[in-house]
């Protein structure tokens, strides 16, 4: 039995035609950052969904804290708003949570999850980066900022691919573009996220994509998830925190063929 809806509505895009596919996106990113160059992909395939978290890209901040069912409800209730009864939900980052506690709170309307670069629960070492990061923004240093995302959002190899120059103007776009609810996402990651008691009762088929080369979100989340849920798959993808910049391609494969196979 669900878990009656809220009224409120949130900003999003809707592409495509086909089964149902509800995305939600991770903590200061949105629909179109986040998804954005997978969105042609997803929609080939199926009726996206894509609801922005208050205080990112088509929805007003917050007047409240949020909370993770409150968050998990309103992006149902988007997708039932679009007309889809039922649906898969793509969870990224943050969103990962906020997948499950969909999932968990709705059976009756989540059909499948893909978790990308997921936890159930932030450990110390992910709640240092994001106190830091939350710090950073309160002190309104948002090219110390910028620089701190950079450096625990990409992996690697996708920086030495980076000119100079390129970087320094990624840089400044990425501090001049911090979403306004930046800080509330941070606040629901810091003090309200933890599904681990979520995950034993899922019943609902999984695919669980590990970053490998993720230094904010990293792959002991991933394992910790695809080991917790019953039946969860487990698929790697050669990125850092950021699969929509440095494999979107692939990431969208992964979620496509996953969704496809499980449809039947």
């Amino acid at each position: 039995m669900s878990t009656a809806l809220p009224t409120q509505s949130l900003g999003r895009i809707v592409r495509g035609t086909g089964p149902g596919l509800l995305l939600a996106h991770g903590a200061g990113g949105g629909i179109d950052a986040n998804f954005g160059p997978v969105m042609g992909a997803l929609s080939a395939e199926h009726t996206v969904i894509g609801p922005d978290y208050p205080g990112t890209g088509r929805t007003e901040r917050a007047q409240a804290p949020l909370t993770l069912d409150g968050l998990a409800d309103a992006l149902v209730a988007a997708a039932v708003e679009e007309g889809q009864e039922t649906f898969a939900v793509a969870g990224y980052s943050l969103g990962t949570p906020v997948a499950i506690r969909a999932a968990t709170r709705h059976p009756d309307r989540v059909t499948a999850l893909v978790l990308t670069a997921g936890f159930a629960r932030p450990n110390p070492r992910f709640l240092l980066a994001a106190k830091l990061w939350r710090d950073l923004l309160r002190a309104g240093d948002l090219e110390q900022l910028a620089a701190f995302v950079a450096l625990i959002g990409f992996s690697a190899p996708a920086l030495d691919a980076v000119a100079q120059d390129d970087l320094d103007t990624a840089l400044q776009t990425t501090a001049a573009t911090v979403p306004p609810g930046t800080p509330d996402h941070l606040d629901l990651i810091i003090d309200h996220v933890d599904v681990r008691a979520d995950l034993a009762g899922l019943d609902v088929p999984t695919l669980v994509i590990s970053t490998t080369l993720d230094q904010l979100v990293t792959p002991h989340h991933h394992r910790q998830l695809a080991e917790a849920i019953p039946g969860a798959r487990y698929a790697e993808i050669t990125t850092g925190h950021l699969p929509f910049v440095e494999q979107p391609q692939q990431w969208a494969t992964l979620i496509c063929d996953f969704l496809r196979e499980v449809r039947g």
